[in-house]
């Protein structure tokens, strides 16, 4: 995957997004030292492995049922993940059994099937289903947030799948966010392009200001997926194969940055998801077969066909990122992280954001990590 360039000096605050759908957030208005302030103050965004994390999920809860056996089979300990959950009010329990909270990990491997430890989370993501409503809510941690790693280490989070797995990576999700997640699922991100071939392509309003970023994105996304393709050669509605709407996914160089580029995956998945409605029963086993290698998951057959159930009915209606109010800033070994300006906020925001909690209070765990990041990083 490409290097991502340096980001302007400034604050992040995604009520800059382009986007519809996406939840706003709020740039935090406590100074920082002078010195601080001529350091890069943007955060990172996910990678374009958003798209393939979702879908997955999508698949899975619609039409994966008879397919369990295909799965990647990855060791997960639940018991690592059980400890790890703060001590949280029995309310706040009370309103995490209204949700069925599942971690997406989407991982940096070229290897099929290798879905454990020894790889980082280039997307970290947590779906967020109202049992009742069906209402679905994304919210997306950015991979290089500064934060505990479930073994009282403070580095970017993404390290945390690759030191201990999918139970560490849970682990640092409840611990950090004061979370009560039961299930997970990792995606090789080559699953997307391998989708849109089988889905016989998507079709994608292509701009003037992005074809030439997409065509340049095609030459490495070929490469890493082994996969073949051809340059476009205009703009407009047009058929995109695997390999350019994964490009298409990943330009950021354009206005809009990083938040164009969410809008761009959301479209992408949207896309492919109402085209996954119109396939055919054999189709979409044809699919399933070619991703599912690529997914490892903790859910049982049981669990996948309570979800299944009402997949129909699931509807994403929101997708942010998190933290909410940032700095992107070095923080010794760790190098440039992304730095929550300040983590109780952030956790107060993001439960109200999720759970439509008002005036949450966070865990005193969450208090102690606020605290931490403060006096490692002096951001606030």
């Amino acid at each position: 995957m490409s290097k991502e360039p340096e980001t302007k000096k400034k604050k992040t605050s995604s009520s800059k997004a382009t986007g519809s759908k996406t939840s706003g957030t709020r740039t935090s208005g406590k100074k920082t030292s002078s010195r601080k302030a001529k350091k890069r103050k943007k955060a990172k965004m996910i990678t374009f492995a958003i798209e393939a994390v979702i879908l997955v999920v999508l698949l899975a809860v619609l039409y994966v049922l008879n397919r369990t056996e295909l799965l990647s089979k990855v060791t997960y300990d639940d018991e690592i993940v059980k400890e790890s959950v703060n001590e949280l009010s029995e309310e706040t329990l009370e309103t995490m059994e209204e949700y069925t909270n599942i971690a997406l990990f989407g991982l940096d491997t070229r290897q099929a099937g290798s879905l454990g430890k020894g790889n980082r989370s280039d997307t970290i993501m947590v779906a967020s289903i109202n049992n009742k409503t069906k209402d679905v809510k994304i919210v997306s941690l950015y991979r290089d947030s500064y934060l505990n790693l479930a073994n009282d280490k403070y580095r970017k989070c993404n390290e945390a799948y690759s030191i201990g797995g999918p139970e560490q990576a849970v682990a640092m999700l409840n611990m950090n966010l004061d979370l009560k997640i039961d299930y997970y699922m990792s995606v090789d991100f080559l699953a997307v392009s391998e989708v849109v071939d089988l889905l016989g392509g998507i079709e994608i309003d292509v701009d003037e200001y992005e074809i030439e970023h997409l065509n340049n994105y095609t030459v490495e996304t070929s490469k890493v997926t082994g996969k073949s393709t051809n340059k476009l050669k205009s703009t407009g509605l047009q058929t995109l194969d695997g390999v350019q709407a994964t490009s298409y996914c990943r330009i950021r160089y354009t206005a809009g940055d990083d938040f164009k580029r969410t809008e761009r995956q959301r479209e992408v998945l949207e896309t492919i998801a109402a085209k996954a409605k119109t396939m055919s029963a054999s189709q979409l086993d044809s699919i399933i077969k070619a991703v599912f290698p690529m997914c490892a998951t903790n859910m049982s057959v049981d669990q996948l066909l309570a979800i299944a159930a009402d997949g129909l009915s699931y509807n994403i209606v929101a997708t942010s990122g998190f933290p909410f109010d940032v700095v992107t800033d070095s923080v010794g070994s760790a190098g440039s992280c992304v730095i929550p300006v300040d983590m109780e906020d952030n956790v107060k925001q993001l439960h109200e954001y999720l759970f439509d909690v008002k005036d949450y209070t966070p865990s005193e765990t969450v208090a102690k990590i606020s605290d931490k990041i403060k006096n490692d990083t002096g951001v606030y």
